[in-house]
């Protein structure tokens, strides 16, 4: 989630232990995680996900039994920090600037206007703003060939527009299009690319499968809360849809070939100034005011369209939900899935894994004839880490479906959400969020909700009664294939002091560079052992904040995207909360081989002085930028990287080629393509 959108209101008012209470107990006795690596490796979904697949676009089988995996060294030298209008990568690499915001990509698209003036369906058919979370889904074996989803969060209405957002005497807004091109900026862009014989990617213009969901799109509605009294609106009578995604950051991917975004920091577009209901003010929706970019402002506009602006007042003012749109905001919040391979697929919320502010959706191991598990972070301080296990087990003849949005219905809208509470011995327990769930009361939560439907609505405080950890803002999570474990990002949590729970004692008093912590599940689904694998810090920090032994090749602040490839190398991406950090280097992308890192014993250990040259800086973005979203090739020759609001950025499509000095852009979000000069797979 970029800084530049993230609200700092805390949300979560429960009393559950602090993190920082559990973490200070469990430095003096650190453990390393359960289970060495002699054990086989576990089968897992790679995190840069299928292999190539054929023509046809059917997705590719997934593996039950990985080959043995040979020990792999990273192949490159950590770089020195950058801060220029430009990207820096490790030597004999080379970066591509592919995708950018405003590039047409159907038909029905108009060129890109460097002064901002395209209209709203101009937006709409091209590339959104501010990307984020991406996937590449290949379209032929040798992965040259495929498409790319690529998340657009949020919007900078000085950059969108000529000049800013026009508002009337009052301050109110007062073009239509000028919102309607920010509705059309936001969600997610799906978009054929080619790999030349130049060693450059290509965007297929015009091709079927592209298209756009924004924050208009119609979605269907899954799970516990399809039909609902409590999803009614005008638009939808009986509750079976919603209309558009929103802040989509965070993404994830399914073994049966379907893209998943995740809808991040989406209360601030909705309005209630009446008396607010229990799960609204849970999750902080707005109160007074307008709402972030005030689109409910043109509510009644003569020229509205099925109350496109009104919508986003949730404020009751009928008699029942069918007459007002207090339920509009139900609709939102949740993960959604999207057929890449399927021209005009109707994209589908799956409200069964929970209705909060999602950052990632990483699938856990898969076991033939076990339940699929998916993991997703509540970005917020104070905030939590939930998995969703569904009902049905994994079929492996589900890797490649006739229909993959059935198949999605069968793993995504039935099973057990729960949430994690981390104890200070090093293991720690998944709370299920079900009627049946134990409070930290003694009670149930029957005792508080009426069903199922009504946890999922307020998923973040049944998380409250249950127990759960609040956390130092979880967001991406990744699985390791070699081993198994499960890694997270905590970006970081500035408010964390006395008055919240922490003491003298505690070496991460205001947490302002974050942490990485991985966990092994048991065998019983609900237990789990963690521990921290490395703690942000400046190389400078003193001995209670640089706890890995960071030197000036690979400090870094504030851990945020995280992906590990099928090799076992994970990369990590920051979204800079730290000065310290930041007068040094932009945001980066660095790597690390965490199986590499063992005991005599072969038994996994975390990042010290003494290893810590194994975490290399690879790459740095521009100016003013945040570096997320990571995807590859099949080939491991092609590295995908989204760069979000740039500050003055790209000047070329060579992405390492600077701005001349005095040269003020446009900026625009863009992908970035990297690869080896020689063509090789990268990293190693």
């Amino acid at each position: 989630m970029s800084k530049e959108i993230f609200n700092p209101t805390r949300f979560n008012k429960s009393d559950n232990p602090d993190f920082n209470q559990v973490l200070e107990n469990h430095l003096s006795r650190r453990k390393i995680l359960k289970g060495g690596l002699g054990l086989s490796a576990m089968a897992t979904l790679g995190a840069f996900g299928l292999a190539g697949c054929g023509s046809s676009g059917s997705s590719s089988s997934a593996v039950e039994t990985p080959p043995e995996v040979p020990q792999l060294q990273l192949g490159f030298n950590s770089i020195p920090g950058s801060k220029t209008d430009a990207v820096s990568v490790a030597e004999g690499y080379r970066a591509q600037v592919l995708a950018p915001w405003g590039q047409p990509i159907t038909a029905d698209g108009a060129a890109w206007q460097d002064d901002g003036s395209n209209n709203a369906n101009d937006q709409e058919n091209a590339m959104g703003m501010h990307h984020d979370g991406l996937h590449f889904f290949p379209l032929n074996e040798a992965g040259t060939d495929g498409v790319l989803c690529v998340n657009h969060e949020y919007i900078d209405q000085n950059a969108l527009h000529p000049m800013g957002s026009d508002k009337d005497e009052n301050g109110l807004r007062s073009s239509l299009d000028q919102v309607r091109k920010e509705i059309n900026a936001h969600g997610v862009a799906v978009v054929r690319i080619q790999l030349q014989d130049s060693g450059e990617w290509l965007v297929i213009d015009n091709d079927p499968l592209n298209r756009r969901y924004t924050g208009a799109t119609v979605m269907d509605i899954a799970g516990p809360l399809a039909n609902s009294d409590m999803l009614v609106t005008p638009f939808s009578p009986d509750g079976s849809q919603a209309r558009g995604t929103l802040n989509n950051c965070g993404n994830g991917f399914t073994p049966w070939g379907t893209y998943l975004t995740c809808e991040e920091n989406w209360p601030g577009y909705f309005i209630n100034t009446a008396e607010t209901t229990a799960e609204q003010e849970r999750i902080g929706l707005d109160t007074s005011g307008t709402t972030r970019y005030g689109w409910e402002t043109l509510a009644g506009n003569a020229d509205e369209m099925d109350d496109e602006f009104t919508r986003f007042n949730v404020t009751p003012n009928a008699d029942n939900a069918s007459q007002d749109y207090r339920n509009e905001a139900n609709g939102h919040g949740y993960i959604v899935e999207i057929d890449p391979y399927t021209e005009n697929s109707r994209a589908v919320k799956r409200t069964a894994l929970g209705r909060f502010r999602h950052e990632g959706c990483t699938i856990g191991k898969l076991t033939q004839g076990q339940p699929i598990t998916f993991y997703s972070g509540h970005d917020a301080r104070f905030e939590y880490m939930y998995k969703f296990v569904s009902a049905a087990p994994w079929d492996p003849a589900d890797a490649n479906p006739s229909d993959r949005m059935a198949t999605g219905d069968k793993y995504m809208n039935e099973g057990t959400l729960y949430v994690a509470r981390f104890d200070a011995d090093g293991t720690g327990v998944w709370l299920p969020l079900t009627l049946t769930g134990a409070t930290k009361d003694g009670g149930v939560l029957a005792d508080h909700f009426a069903n199922l439907a009504e946890i999922i609505l307020n998923t973040a405080g049944a998380a409250d009664l249950a127990g759960a950890t609040p956390m130092d803002r979880p967001e991406w999570c990744s699985i390791d294939p070699v081993t198994g474990s499960v890694y997270l990002t905590l970006t970081n949590n500035t408010r964390r002091n006395e008055e919240t729970g922490t003491n003298a004692a505690n070496p991460r008093l205001n947490n302002k560079f974050g942490h990485i912590i991985r966990w092994d599940e048991s065998e019983s689904m609900t237990d789990f052992s963690w521990d921290i694998f490395v703690f942000g810090s400046d190389a400078g920090g003193d001995e209670l904040t640089n706890l890995s032994g960071l030197t000036e090749f690979n400090q870094f602040a504030s851990p945020d995207g995280l992906a590990f490839d099928a090799r076992g190398v994970m990369w990590v991406q920051t979204d800079n909360g730290a000065d310290e950090v930041e007068d040094y280097t932009n945001d980066q992308i660095l790597a690390v081989i965490p199986s590499n890192l063992t005991d005599e014993e072969g038994n996994q250990t975390t990042i010290t002085s003494a290893n810590q040259g194994e975490l290399r800086r690879f790459f740095v973005g521009p100016n003013g930028c945040e570096v997320t979203g990571l995807t590859m090739t099949p080939d491991y020759t092609t590295m995908f990287v989204s760069i979000q609001h740039p500050k003055n950025w790209p000047y070329s499509s060579n992405a390492q080629e600077e701005t001349p000095a005095g040269m003020a852009l446009r900026p625009r979000a863009s992908v970035v393509a990297i690869r080896k000069v020689d063509g090789s797979p990268l990293g190693v």
